[in-house]
């Protein structure tokens, strides 16, 4: 196959995407150079689509990321509209997308677009694809993301009569795509000793930057303290974290109210530990230590305006740049491959590793609970002791 120059991002973040009922795409112009006839159309539904998961940050990329894949595999290397796609084609993306073109294949994230002059523009050092460092290698959670997406997306197509028939559910043997696991893999986690590094470094940067990192600090305890996801500080239309989101029941317990993943709310144990945490950072913001009953300030707030960060990408960046300097100090103090192993953490890692301590001292039923867990099955992953047990029966064994 010729080699074909990686596409433009398609979709907006979620802050910027208009939306695609009151603002429907008139040309594609500006991300395709020859356009089909049905590619409007295409883009069209896709957007409505897309856009329709807004209320969950998470779901929101997720899904603009395998739409967003498969519009370029159909549009910019196959020529196809969506009412073309057949069963074999879907079988084509899926090895397309388990090695796509190398210069489609980013190493770090980037903008998807950039303003220049009042105006949104692709930002041409934006890729399809990233991987940080090695062999782009597409596991087996993407792969069924992709399989999940795409069958929803075609299911939309079909109920707005755009299309008659899911290829995706036409293929019988996703088998040869998909691999069962007999067990679980293993859950991505700091270790200990990186963990400590996180949090002093996180500790030092407060000291050091108050009026910035007292909110770094905060941002990383709560991520470990009470197994948070990362949108559940943002902003966002179904949900605003606020300080009166911490409450004491009538037996003097606190709690933290949120709504995480599958828009569901759930109530959050605080431990003593965190409850000090809250209070040293409400009190560098000048407030009192505990928040009153209802109060409306943003937990997270912007340093510059007002209001809370609205943006998961902003909160990885604060988090990544704790991590960097972790990292670094690790480095320093001769921990090197502990460092490197840093360097591929994401800001779910915290949830990770907050759950996995814990579920060692506390029943896995409360941490369940506070996790957001739909069963306990979930949290038992997070219990590595028979995993260790397992392995240290087989240390010894003999082979001659």
């Amino acid at each position: 196959m010729p080699t074909i120059s990686p596409p433009p991002a398609f979709f907006d973040t979620l802050d910027e995407m208009p939306n695609p009922f009151k603002q429907p795409v008139k040309s594609l112009h500006h991300l395709l150079s020859e356009p089909s006839d049905d590619a409007l159309a295409d883009y069209q539904y896709a957007s409505e689509f897309i856009y329709s998961y807004r209320g969950s940050p998470d779901t929101f990329s997720t899904y603009r990321r395998e739409i967003e894949h498969f519009l370029h595999w159909c549009l910019v290397v196959s020529k196809k509209s969506l009412n073309q796609i057949v069963r074999e084609d879907i079988e084509s993306y899926v090895e397309f997308s388990k090695q796509p073109p190398d210069n489609w294949i980013g190493k770090k994230n980037v903008a998807r677009f950039l303003l220049r002059q009042g105006e949104r523009i692709p930002n041409t050092d934006w890729r399809p694809y990233v991987h940080s460092s090695g062999e782009f290698v597409v596991s087996q959670a993407a792969i069924q993301s992709l399989f999940s997406v795409l069958s929803s997306f075609f299911n939309f197509l079909i109920q707005e009569k755009y299309l008659a028939a899911n290829p995706v559910a036409q293929i019988r043997q996703k088998s040869k795509f998909l691999r069962k696991q007999q067990s679980q893999g293993k859950i991505r986690r700091l270790s200990p000793l990186q963990w400590d590094f996180v949090i002093e470094t996180a500790e030092s940067m407060a000291a050091e930057q108050p009026l910035l990192h007292e909110r770094t600090l905060f941002i990383m305890n709560a991520l470990f303290a009470m197994y948070l996801r990362i949108s559940e500080l943002v902003d966002t239309s179904r949900w605003q974290p606020q300080m009166g989101h911490f409450q004491a029941d009538q037996e003097g317990d606190w709690w933290f109210s949120t709504v995480g993943k599958g828009n569901k709310e759930r109530e959050i144990s605080v431990s003593d530990a965190m409850l000090e945490a809250l209070k040293r950072y409400r009190l560098s913001r000048s407030l009192p230590g505990l928040p009153a009953p209802g109060e409306s300030t943003p937990l997270i707030h912007k340093t510059r305006g007002k209001g809370g960060i609205g943006s998961t990408r902003q909160i990885r960046g604060i988090v990544q740049k704790c991590f960097d300097q972790a990292a670094q100090k690790m480095r320093d103090n001769g921990f090197v491959e502990d460092a490197e192993r840093l360097g591929a953490a994401t800001v779910h890692w915290l949830r990770h590793t907050g759950i996995s301590e814990d579920v060692k001292h506390r029943p896995r039923e409360h941490v369940r609970d506070d996790a957001g867990h739909g069963s306990s099955a979930i949290t038992d992953r997070y219990i590595d002791v028979e995993r260790a047990e397992r392995h240290a029966s087989a240390r010894q064994k003999l082979i001659k």
